[in-house]
C-alpha cells in the first residue's frame, strides 16, 4: 500500500518493517517526530532518554542482546552521544543498531550548523543519506541489514528538508532479525573495550572499512540517471533532490 509520509514518519515505518524492538531518543528538531511515530507501533518499546548519550547506550544494550534497536537525535545531539558512539565502532554490535541523526542546514531551528557526515568518517562507520521519504524508509531498513552484516553501528542522516518533507511511500511488511537473543560469556572481550581488547578490535574495524568500500560500490541505492551526458553531478540526500530539480529536462533553454 502507498501512503504519503513525512520523512521522519518514513524512518519510523522503516524501523518497524526492519523488526526493531527498542528505540530511544532525545527530542530536537528536525528529528523529534521519529520517536513519536515509532511509539505508535506496539511491537516497539520506545522511550525518551535524558540525553542523547543515554539514548545510544539504551539502544546499544538492546543490540548487544541480539535485538534490533535505534537511537535518534538532531545534529548537535551527536556531540553528546559521541562518547558512547565512538567506542561502539570498535565494539561492534550483534543485533542491528542504527543511529539516526538529523542535520539542520541554514539553522531553521538550531544554534549551529553541523555536517554529520564527518561522524561517519571520524568513527569509521557506514552512513546512508536518503533523499526523500521512500528512501528514508528503504535506507532505514537496509541500514539494519548492513549493521548485522558488518557488525557495526550504522548512521542514517536526515536533514530538515528531508525530515519534514512529504512524499509517496510504498509500505511493506514487518520482518524480524535472525540474530540469536541473549548474552554469551564469550562475547565479553568484544563489548568491554579495555586497551587490550581495543587493539584487537582496531584491526577488525580497519578490515571492516575495506569490506564496506567494496560493498558500497555495488550498493542497490546507487543510481545513474542520464539526462544531458555533457553534465555530471554526484549527489546524495537533499542535495540530490535539488540537483535533480535543477537539471530537469525543461530547465534548459
Amino acid at each position: 500500500m502507498k501512503k504519503i509520509l513525512q520523512g521522519n514518519e518514513a524512518i519510523a515505518r522503516g524501523a518497524w518493517e526492519a523488526g526493531v524492538t527498542v528505540a530511544a531518543a532525545y527530542p530536537g528538531t528536525p528529528s523529534s517526530e521519529i520517536l513519536t511515530e515509532i511509539a505508535k507501533y506496539p511491537e516497539i518499546y520506545a522511550e525518551w532518554s535524558p540525553n542523547e548519550k543515554v539514548a545510544v547506550e539504551v539502544a546499544a544494550g538492546a543490540a548487544f542482546a541480539g535485538t534490533r534497536a535505534m537511537a535518534c537525535m538532531k545534529h548537535v545531539g551527536m556531540n553528546v552521544a559521541s562518547d558512547a558512539f565512538m567506542t561502539l565502532s570498535y565494539a561492534g554490535v550483534k543485533g542491528g543498531l542504527v543511529v539516526v541523526v538529523a542535520d539542520d542546514p541554514f539553522s531553521h531551528s538550531s544554534q549551529n550548523e553541523q555536517d554529520s557526515r564527518n561522524w561517519a568518517r571520524f568513527a569509521k562507520v557506514p552512513m546512508l543519506e536518503p533523499g526523500d521519504a521512500q528512501e528514508c524508509k528503504d535506507f532505514t531498513k537496509v541500514a539494519f541489514d548492513i549493521s548485522e552484516q558488518f557488525d557495526a553501528p550504522v548512521l542514517v542522516k536526515g536533514s530538515t528538508r528531508i525530515s519534514h518533507a512529504d512524499s509517496l511511500v510504498e509500505e511493506g511488511e514487518r520482518t524480524a532479525s535472525k540474530m540469536p537473543l541473549g548474552l554469551d560469556q564469550k562475547e565479553i572481550p568484544k563489548h568491554v573495550m579495555v586497551p587490550a581488547n581495543v587493539r584487537v578490535a582496531r584491526r577488525v574495524m580497519e578490515k571492516r572499512m575495506r569490506d564496506l568500500e567494496a560493498y558500497s560500490d555495488g550498493f542497490s541505492g546507487n543510481r545513474l540517471e542520464t539526462n544531458d551526458p555533457a553534465i555530471g553531478v554526484g549527489a546524495a540526500g537533499s542535495a540530490y533532490m535539488y540537483a535533480k530539480e535543477l537539471c530537469a529536462q525543461d530547465a534548459y533553454p
